[in-house]
């Protein structure tokens, strides 16, 4: 964590491209030995403006977006379906830094949903088919036995992509990148985009 002495972040040391920023720090972040740098915040709010959030995945990025995956019939889902935008927060305390995005959302295509389905462990896709998430259940033995039963149906073969798994694309539309300094006198900067590209700013912490 930084402290008081860690020198000041100035704009100039930030990157006009926000992608490659996030891309820089994201290198940083896994090459301190931060565990699981790809778990971020995932906020949604339904079509009345009521806030959720949980932990995702980051399970690809890049100038097209940003990419997680899930139950298509989960609350998130629900939510996003209802209010298609979101926001996605990173936080990395052993380096002292933390990222912001925010944006629309969109399902990916069902061949990058496929091709990621089918690179996740046997007993991951078998939880997809056996978990149907965000809904109530009566027990713990209920779950086990889904996974038993969904595990026998496919013990022959590969297990297919459920058609209501898959992911979301979060394009964004801003960015905030955020590092620690000593007496709560944090540097911040704020990107947006307009018809022009992106500008960025600094924020007082």
């Amino acid at each position: 964590m930084s402290s008081p002495s860690t020198p000041a972040l100035p704009l100039t040391d930030v990157d006009p491209d926000p992608f490659l920023q996030f891309t820089a720090w994201f290198a940083q972040a896994r090459d301190a030995g931060v565990h699981e740098p790809e778990a971020m915040t995932l906020a949604t709010a339904s079509a009345s403006g009521a806030p959720s959030a949980r932990m995702v995945l980051l399970r690809g990025y890049g100038e097209t977006g940003f990419v997680f995956f899930t139950n298509y019939a989960s609350r998130k889902a629900v939510e996003l379906a209802e209010n298609p935008r979101a926001a996605l927060v990173l936080h990395w305390a052993a380096v002292g830094r933390q990222i912001r995005v925010e944006g629309d959302v969109v399902r990916t295509d069902p061949a990058e949903s496929d091709a990621y389905f089918a690179s996740r462990p046997r007993g991951s896709q078998i939880g997809a088919w056996a978990s149907a998430q965000s809904s109530a259940i009566p027990d713990r033995r209920f779950l086990e036995d889904e996974v038993a039963a969904t595990a026998a149906r496919f013990a022959d073969g590969p297990v297919p992509r459920p058609a209501d798994w898959g992911g979301y694309r979060l394009t964004p539309s801003a960015f905030e990148f955020w590092q620690h300094r000593g007496d709560r006198l944090h540097d911040r900067f704020r990107y947006e985009l307009s018809p022009s590209g992106w500008s960025r700013h600094r924020l007082s912490p």
